[in-house]
């Protein structure tokens, strides 16, 4: 396996990926979304209304003697060549932090190691399968999937169309029966097929019972609603779900889960990598995981618009301006506002700073935070809002009104995964307690 390693948001001069130049030529300067269609999964589902990751966002992108990485974290190979993508504030020697957002944010178990070739398409394969409850609960909150099929029948209660050729061949000599079809709007369709196919195969495995036990009721009621389901029908529900995408923008979570169970059901005998053309991997978006993590943490105190899932929706204005302001304190009485930045302290700029200010005065707020990932030992910069203008020199600092960076130390130089989630477990603690709200 030839295998290059690094790391999000950084700029490599191109001579270094001499060992995957077949896979760089492949993906350099395509979009997530060309690459999605071709079977890279990228997570979550990329949507219209994303500030952090876009549909024309690039895992390459050239430029003169370099390529400028993305905001993305993950694998991605094509035969065998490989790119392993790491969190730009994990270790040198490791990337503790990537797989600790995993945990926390999607329950992933600690089973990808981006530093062990050997059996490292099990590894992958096995996230694949890790994040099927995810995207099941997800998909099941909208409600059963349901949609027209066609039925056939051999009964004496004809109430659709006579299939003439069907009843010759089952009715000949005539016993009573007809043989027809009707369409009918059902729960027992190739979608849900496919999901109980995938909870079946899942069952399969050693840790399959432990793993959907976390989702039960979900998997029940699928269970309950796919009477037809035959394990020789396999090939044929995926095949049909390959041919027939979700297109709904209701049902979108179920879109995402159905090609989540492609990909899971595709791979059961073929693993990543097969053939010499075909590129696959697993990309997370490291704004939204840093995000939804952050909400882990201050969700008691905040609420938390999500800009890709379309909830919690705010206005600057009456009907206009759409904005989706990370976080929202909970107390009105004295406001603050919160922006997650899944960047370093010293790339947190100008507009940034509009942004947030933007904010605070849409809810009155006197306080602004940037929730940042914090490698180094830095302490939080307070900066307060001048008033004045430098034309009449009367600029002077307000102490009413401040934006504040706090950041949340990552370990580094860990010598374990455990000993990395003793630190920063210890450091989340500091990062909660030292708000001033």
């Amino acid at each position: 396996m030839k295998q290059f390693r690094i790391k999000d948001n950084s700029i490599t001069k191109k001579e270094d990926f001499y060992k995957v130049h077949n896979l760089v030529s492949c993906i350099v300067d395509k979009s997530l979304e060309q690459l999605e269609r071709e079977g890279v999964f990228v997570f979550p589902e990329l949507v219209k209304n994303c500030e952090d990751i876009t549909k024309d966002q690039m895992i390459l992108q050239s430029f003169n003697n370099y390529y400028r990485a993305g905001n993305v974290m993950g694998f991605i190979g094509m035969g065998d060549e490989r790119i392993v993508i790491k969190s730009r504030f994990s270790g040198e020697k490791e990337d503790y932090f990537f797989q600790y957002l995993l945990e926390r944010v999607l329950e992933v178990p600690n089973i990808v190691n981006l530093y062990t070739d050997a059996s490292q398409d099990n590894q992958l394969y096995n996230l694949l399968l890790f994040l099927f409850p995810h995207y099941l609960k997800a998909a099941i909150r909208k409600g059963l999937f349901k949609t027209y099929i066609r039925r056939e029948y051999n009964d004496t209660n004809v109430k659709g169309n006579i299939d003439i050729a069907r009843h010759i061949k089952k009715n000949i000599p005539f016993v009573g029966k007809i043989a027809y079809s009707q369409r009918e709007y059902a729960y027992d369709n190739y979608l849900m097929e496919l999901i109980r196919h995938t909870i079946e195969f899942i069952k399969s495995k050693s840790y399959g019972h432990k793993l959907l036990a976390t989702i039960k009721d979900e998997v029940d009621l699928v269970v309950s609603a796919t009477s037809d389901y035959r394990e020789v029908d396999r090939r044929q529900i995926i095949i049909k779900n390959q041919n027939k995408a979700v297109r709904n923008a209701f049902f979108q979570e179920y879109r995402s889960l159905q090609q989540l169970c492609i990909l899971i059901l595709r791979n059961e005998k073929h693993q990543f990598g097969l053939g010499t053309r075909r590129v696959y991997g697993i990309l997370f978006d490291g704004a939204w995981l840093w995000e939804e993590y952050v909400n882990m943490l201050i969700g008691d105190k905040f609420y938390h618009p999500m800009n890709k899932g379309g909830y919690g929706a705010q206005w600057l204005f009456n009907g206009k301006g759409l904005i989706y302001p990370d976080f929202i304190g909970m107390d009105h009485t004295h406001r603050v506002v919160a922006d997650a930045k899944y960047k370093s302290v010293e790339n947190i700029g100008n507009k940034d700073y509009l942004q947030v200010l933007a904010y605070m005065f849409r809810f009155d707020a006197k306080k602004g935070y940037y929730l940042y990932p914090e490698s180094n030992d830095g302490e939080d910069v307070e900066l307060f809002l001048n008033t004045g203008v430098s034309f009449e020199k009367n600029v002077k600092t307000r102490d009413d009104i401040s934006v504040i960076k706090h950041g949340l130390k990552i370990p580094n130089g860990s010598s374990s995964y455990n000993d990395f989630k003793v630190m920063i477990r210890k450091h989340e603690e500091e990062f909660k307690s030292t708000m001033k709200l």
